[in-house]
């Protein structure tokens, strides 16, 4: 392995393949080759082109791939940032071939059966990272560090503004038009996509943003991991505009990079014998910020024999300190909020 001293169980080279180069899947791909922990890395898009364009602007040690499994590469872990809608096909031809797999979907039916391969990847001595971009994925890692500030927690909340490239834009839009599900008392509940209006702060520039429930996915990485949770809900902004039209095609082609977003996690839960409220952020445009959280997780997969094996998102990651300490190394950042709704610190 390139860099530092490793164990010796895992100082072979260590190899990783990006699978679908859009915005956060080229993002993820500039951000391996830049790994000291990752010897090379290998692309594939389905537009030449975009492969052709992407291999040329990363140089040398990024590798075009001829097709998406990766065959007879040596690959360690496979990225998958291709659009929502065949991340468990994809995952279970890695696993196949003893990749352990990193996928930043957040669309439910990925995540609901990325999740199920937890005994195949078990089996196999293998890991499945479901759920690895903003959100979810960093808002996991968010959860996860400020629960455990806590003695208990009962309750998650989970917001975010922003897309990042278009296939994101067309899964936020399709998103509020879905069925969104609450956690509340040990079973879920279904609810109207675009219901439940609720103002959100967020990190300044962003500041107040009026959010609504949508068919997310972070609950279903939350859930099972922290016991005996009693509330967990996420919402994404939306304005008038997009709640009108989000049972509709979308009117107009999304913009081809997201601009500014933004994510938040609100923590319910005792310190002691009072009941406490802890609200932690962060700011990035979404597809920076995604492509960083997958590539991070990807080489946190391969150079982490304490992790578990098996199918889960980042709430569960074996050090999500160490994961937020490198992502914000690499510029994703996070802050806590403290007495205002605009008044935040960066997170130690």
């Amino acid at each position: 392995m390139a860099g530092a001293s490793c164990p010796a169980q895992i100082c072979a080279e260590v190899r990783a393949a990006v699978i679908g180069l859009g915005s956060v899947g080229a993002r993820a791909a500039r951000q391996l080759v830049s790994s000291a922990d990752i010897d090379s890395v290998f692309i594939f898009d389905n537009d030449p082109t975009r492969l052709a364009e992407v291999g040329t602007a990363l140089g040398e040690r990024a590798i075009p791939l001829a097709g998406p499994e990766a065959d007879g590469q040596g690959v360690s872990v496979a990225v998958l940032a291709t659009p929502v809608g065949d991340h468990a096909d994809l995952a279970r031809t890695h696993l196949d071939r003893g990749h352990h797999v990193v996928s930043v979907s957040d669309g439910v039916e990925d995540v609901t059966a990325l999740l199920a391969l937890d005994g195949e990847a078990r089996r196999r001595g293998l890991r499945v990272v479901v759920g690895a971009g903003f959100a979810p994925g960093l808002s996991c890692l968010l959860a996860r560090h400020g629960a455990a500030t806590f003695d208990s927690v009962n309750e998650l909340h989970v917001a975010k503004y922003g897309t990042g490239g278009p296939a994101c834009a067309r899964q936020h839009h399709e998103a509020l038009g879905g069925h969104a599900t609450d956690w509340r008392g040990g079973a879920w509940v279904e609810r109207r996509g675009g219901s439940g209006r609720e103002l959100c702060w967020f990190p300044e520039p962003v500041g107040g943003q009026d959010c609504y429930r949508a068919a997310l996915s972070d609950g279903l990485l939350l859930v099972p991991a922290f016991s005996g949770i009693q509330r967990v809900t996420a919402r994404q902004a939306a304005t008038r505009r997009d709640r009108l039209t989000a049972r509709l095609p979308m009117l107009r082609p999304p913009h081809p990079e997201g601009v500014l977003g933004a994510v938040r996690v609100e923590i319910r839960g005792r310190r002691g014998a009072a009941t406490d409220v802890l609200v932690l952020g962060a700011m990035d445009r979404p597809g920076v910020a995604a492509g960083a959280v997958a590539a991070v997780a990807a080489v946190h997969v391969v150079i982490a024999p304490e992790q578990r094996l098996g199918a889960f998102g980042l709430a569960e990651a074996a050090d999500p300190l160490a994961v937020l300490a490198e992502l914000a190394r690499r510029g994703v950042k996070a802050a806590v909020f403290e007495g205002s709704p605009v008044a935040s610190r960066a997170v130690p």
